[in-house]
């Protein structure tokens, strides 16, 4: 009997599993953790509803990358069943290195380590563990496979897996304005000298697509109460390392050692839960600005934030640090932990990218950029970057 299992999905419905080493992988300890690793990070402070995992957003990917599998095949592009192995897979692990509370502690507790770097140490890993099973998957993942669109579907400008995270997140904070309309995309899909591409009749659905992911980070990844929890749990976990303060294993090696000393089976042990066990303990601490942050985050009292046209200058946030200072009985250096100033950026589209490419019906080729009225234009080069100043209300 051929291997069959169904997972119900709230976004898509019903998500296939018809491959018993997919389902394998599926059931390793080291993707189950994505369970425990918020999709984004402290957003739930301010969309309630957006307590979906990272797990979540693997198996929506997946399901995607099996339509527009099928939609290329169905187009007469050659895909072997290895070959559509290999890029589900590589789908499914492609955010397998994420740690806890995602990209908001990517920087901070693995240090300048990309979670795509720890992702593909992953995914070597249990190539080993399958007897090689994950070789093409592999190479899919790192770009090196010979059919370059079946990485691009991975990981480029219109992969599957932007597609599903602007649909799911859309889904679960509640903002209509990020919804996708993926199904009519991956219909209009298809490969040209190689290389992924879009048919001329969906270039309006492209460039719906791109207007929502600007939209989404305008209202909700860079939404000012976001951008203050996701930099008040940084802050505490750099100042958790500055102070070395102790917490439960595993994360206490995270604080504590130097991160060279840290094992992939112990980066694959911390998620979401330690740090937030961390965070209540520390709430009773005795360093007064590990404490302040910690309350801050359980009983979302957030640094307020303003949003401003240029960056604070010097003088202004001396001052705003001295008052802060006195207000809560602590050093003009430590208060510069809790008034600090900043910048937000983000992108609707890389023009120096690998560019969206439009296939036309008289097979001429162009840049999503370049089509006659294009939304997509010069206008929007350059990233949106918003300042800002955080600081304790009181």
């Amino acid at each position: 009997m051929p291997f069959y299992k169904i997972i119900n999905d709230p976004v898509y419905g019903f998500i296939t599993i018809d491959d018993e080493l997919i389902y394998k992988i599926i059931a390793h300890p080291y993707y189950q953790r994505l369970r425990r690793i918020q999709q984004m990070a402290m957003a739930n402070l301010v969309y309630p509803g957006a307590v979906h995992t990272r797990l979540h957003h693997s198996l929506g990917a997946y399901h995607l990358m099996c339509i527009a599998l099928q939609e290329l095949t169905r187009k007469g592009i050659d895909i072997s069943a290895q070959e559509q192995q290999g890029a589900k897979i590589a789908i499914l692990l492609h955010d397998v290195g994420h740690g806890p509370y995602s990209h908001a502690l990517e920087q901070v507790l693995a240090e300048g380590v990309h979670h795509e770097k720890i992702s593909l140490l992953i995914i070597e890993e249990l190539n080993k563990i399958f007897d090689g099973a994950l070789q093409i998957a592999l190479e899919i993942f790192n770009g090196t496979y010979h059919k370059k669109y079946l990485h691009q579907l991975v990981s480029g400008q219109l992969d599957v897996d932007r597609i599903d995270y602007l649909s799911r997140d859309s889904f679960f904070t509640g903002v209509v304005e990020g919804y996708v309309g993926y199904d009519r995309i991956l219909k209009m899909i298809t490969v040209h000298d190689g290389e992924l591409m879009v048919e001329e009749k969906g270039i309006y659905s492209i460039e719906n697509f791109l207007i929502a992911r600007r939209l989404m980070y305008r209202q909700v990844y860079l939404h000012k109460t976001v951008v203050s929890a996701e930099q008040m749990l940084q802050r505490i976990i750099k100042r958790a390392k500055f102070i070395n303060a102790e917490c439960q294993q595993p994360l206490n090696m995270f604080i504590n050692e130097p991160l060279q000393n840290i094992t992939l089976e112990q980066f694959c042990s911390i998620d979401d839960a330690d740090v937030m066990m961390a965070i209540k303990n520390w709430c009773n601490h005795t360093d007064k600005v590990l404490s302040i942050l910690c309350k801050g985050i359980l009983d979302r009292k957030l640094l307020k934030v303003k949003y401003l046209s240029a960056l604070v200058g010097d003088a202004a946030l001396l001052e705003k640090r001295a008052s802060i200072a006195i207000e809560f009985g602590i050093s003009d250096v430590d208060a510069a932990w809790l008034v600090f100033a900043g910048e937000a950026t983000s992108s609707t589209y890389n023009f120096d990218e690998q560019p969206i490419k439009i296939l036309f019906k008289d097979g001429s080729v162009r840049n999503i950029s370049e089509v006659d009225d294009a939304l997509i234009n010069e206008s929007l080069r350059g990233n949106i970057k918003k300042y800002y100043i955080c600081y304790p209300s009181v």
